[in-house]
């Protein structure tokens, strides 16, 4: 198996909008990273415009966690190969990667790691689950922050995460129990809020339909909770969904922030935005639009403050949009990571003819 390699094309998507939007609406998707090897979720840019991409444990093909993708058409294990050999052990779970999810470039730019910790989407490896920050000018981890079991649950699976700098604290999905889970930076506790809430929950009834096709996870319809996150520019507020639901929600981080407050207190602090559809990144800009992977239609959807949705990009190749990150000059990344062409998606044989790849555009 080779180490995944960044290929730059360029090409042009020429797809119907299915949300109102003008010609001049649509940007063309430029292809900056693809690989036909293994499956990638996590994508994020840095100040400098360093790409970095992680790669879940979902499968026996697999290699690393976290990749750096360098201009010259080569990438490397991040921040060493060190911490992405795992031997499998529990008791060496929590000093390397055991199924990275998220790779998120924070506000002062350090790479945050994400790590579920649960591999094969099955339990959680105990001692395993963490953030792993590093530091992007010396390349090497700097903090750890593990996870228990009263953050991490057996069934939790840690989806994506937000972090703001000037409150030090991190906000994270969970996409298998349910729920938020807010971490103070400055001492690394994490706590548990919204567990088992409508906002956090899949949503009965939810399909998703890709390329004409619905979505089946064994026979069934995925059932997949919290994972859509995006922070305010100000920090004010939290953006979120489950990923099979159709409604958009968010919640004062500063009631998010108050341990104090009782769980009936913060529900009730929970704003119903309005529906959406199927959804598993989200990216708010610094003028608070809402980026949005439409998965039912291969696309981009740029929802502003005062809630009108225009279609940004549609295109073939970007199936399943996964994960947003912004890079220096204002072009938005979105990932493709395949998820419904896997084999537990098409009766245990993969569906995927195109490779999983990042894209950009510059809105």
């Amino acid at each position: 198996m080779k180490i995944p390699v960044v290929t730059f094309v360029f090409a042009l998507c020429g797809s119907l909008a299915l949300i109102a939007a003008s010609a001049s609406d649509q940007h063309a998707l430029t292809e900056v990273y693809q690989n036909n090897d293994f499956q990638l979720t996590g994508i994020s840019v840095s100040k400098a415009g360093r790409l970095f991409v992680n790669f879940p444990r979902w499968s026996d093909r697999y290699r690393y966690a976290v990749v750096e993708a360098m201009p010259d058409g080569s990438s490397k294990p991040f921040p060493d190969a060190e911490w992405n050999q795992w031997n499998l052990k529990p008791q060496t779970a929590g000093s390397h990667f055991v199924c990275v999810q998220s790779v998120v470039v924070d506000s002062r730019d350090a790479l945050w790691v994400l790590d579920p910790a649960a591999p094969l989407m099955g339990a959680v490896v105990p001692g395993g689950p963490k953030l792993v920050r590093i530091d992007l000018k010396t390349n090497r981890v700097t903090r750890t922050i593990p996870f228990g079991s009263d953050v991490a649950k057996p069934n939790s699976y840690l989806n994506d995460v937000r972090f703001d700098n000037k409150r030090n604290t991190a906000y994270i999905t969970d996409s298998g129990a349910g729920g938020l889970v807010v971490v103070d930076l400055s001492s690394g506790k994490g706590r548990r809020v919204l567990e088992g809430h409508p906002s956090t929950m899949a949503q009965a009834g939810v399909q998703i339909v890709i390329n004409g096709k619905q979505v089946l996870r064994n026979g069934k319809p995925p059932q997949i909770n919290a994972d859509s996150i995006a922070l305010s520019p100000d920090g004010e507020y939290l953006y979120y969904k489950p990923l099979t639901g159709d409604t958009l929600y968010r919640i004062k981080t500063s009631v998010l922030r108050d341990a104090s407050l009782p769980q009936d207190r913060v529900a009730a602090a929970v704003e119903n935005l309005g529906k959406v559809f199927p959804t598993d990144g989200f990216w708010m800009d610094a003028k608070g639009n809402l980026y949005l992977s439409d998965l039912d239609h291969n696309a981009v959807v740029r929802r502003a403050p005062n809630g009108a949705k225009t279609q940004m990009a549609s295109d073939a190749r970007l199936v399943w949009p996964d994960t947003f990150s912004e890079g220096p000059d204002g072009s938005i990344y979105i990932s493709a990571s395949h998820i419904n062409e896997s084999p537990s998606f098409n009766n245990g044989k993969s569906a995927r003819t195109q490779p999983y790849g990042v894209f950009k555009f510059k809105p």
